[in-house]
């Protein structure tokens, strides 16, 4: 388990309406995040019936995916 020291904003009734983390912190969930969702690719990449991609084709997709997202 992620340990996380969030701080809060309340609104002036005392409800939480944000949470304030270290970069530190922000930065352990995104990359716990992304790896969550590389997870979920390769599930879904295993039962996909379709038939295999070459290696090649399939880096010149992630390739072109990767520069359409700006990444």
């Amino acid at each position: 388990m992620l340990a996380i020291h969030p701080q809060y904003i309340t609104d002036n009734s005392g409800k939480k309406i944000s949470a304030i983390l270290t970069i530190k912190e922000f930065k352990t969930i995104m990359d716990e995040l992304e790896d969550l969702e590389d997870i979920k690719l390769y599930d879904e990449s295993k039962n996909d019936p379709s038939p295999p991609i070459a290696k090649n084709k399939a880096m010149a997709m992630i390739e072109a995916e990767r520069k359409k997202l700006g990444k």
